[in-house]
C-alpha cells in the first residue's frame, strides 16, 4: 500500500484510427507526454485500425505480457460505423466505472455543449488493469487527462484515487 507518496504506474497508450500515423497522432502523443511528465512509465504505445479483432489482440497481448496497470485508448468512441472501441474492449471489462464517462461528458459539456452526447468515452477495470477509452479529439484527451485521469492516477490525490487501489487489484482476476 502507498504511504501517500507518488506511485509511478506502467501505462499503455493505444490509438484507434484508420488514418493516424505516429507523426499525426497528436492525441496519443499528448497522452504519452502528459503521463510521462506526471511521473508514470509509458511501457507501450501503438496505433491500430478501427478493427475489433486487432484492437482486442493488442489489448489482450498487453494485458498478458506487459503487466500494465493502466491502458489509455484514444479514438473509436463516437457513433459512426467505424467507431468500435467500446465493442472491442467491453468483453474484457470485469467491473465498469460508469462515473468516468458521466464525469467526462459533464465536464465536456462545459466546453462543447450538447455535442458531448455523441461521445461514448468509458472506463473499466479489466481484471487488474484500468482502462480509459477517450475520444480521438486532442481537446477531449486534454480534458480527460487534466481533469480526471492524472489526478486519479496520483496516489497523493485525496480523499481517494485509483493509484492507491493498485495493490488491492492484483490477484482479483476474473478471467
Amino acid at each position: 500500500m502507498s504511504d501517500g507518496g507518488f506511485l509511478p504506474l506502467r501505462i499503455g497508450v493505444l490509438t484507434v484510427s484508420d488514418t493516424r500515423s505516429e507523426a499525426t497522432d497528436t492525441s496519443g502523443g499528448l497522452i504519452v507526454q502528459t503521463l510521462t511528465q506526471a511521473g508514470h512509465e509509458v511501457a507501450a504505445r501503438k496505433i491500430v485500425p478501427d478493427d475489433i479483432p486487432t484492437i482486442r489482440d493488442t489489448f489482450r497481448s498487453w494485458q498478458l505480457e506487459l503487466e500494465l496497470n493502466v491502458v489509455v485508448t484514444t479514438g473509436g468512441t463516437g457513433i459512426t460505423v467505424r467507431d468500435v472501441t467500446e465493442e472491442a474492449l467491453s468483453p474484457f471489462i470485469s467491473k465498469s466505472i460508469p462515473g468516468f464517462g458521466e464525469l467526462f461528458r459533464w465536464l465536456s459539456f462545459e466546453e462543447i455543449g450538447a455535442a458531448t452526447i455523441q461521445s461514448r468515452a468509458f472506463a473499466g477495470l479489466c481484471d487488474s488493469t484500468l482502462l480509459f477509452a477517450l475520444p480521438g479529439s486532442t481537446g477531449a484527451v486534454r480534458l480527460a487527462l487534466n481533469r480526471i485521469i492524472v489526478p486519479q492516477l496520483d496516489a497523493r490525490t485525496k480523499p481517494c484515487n485509483f493509484a492507491m487501489l493498485m495493490p488491492k487489484l492484483r490477484g482479483q482476476s476474473h478471467s
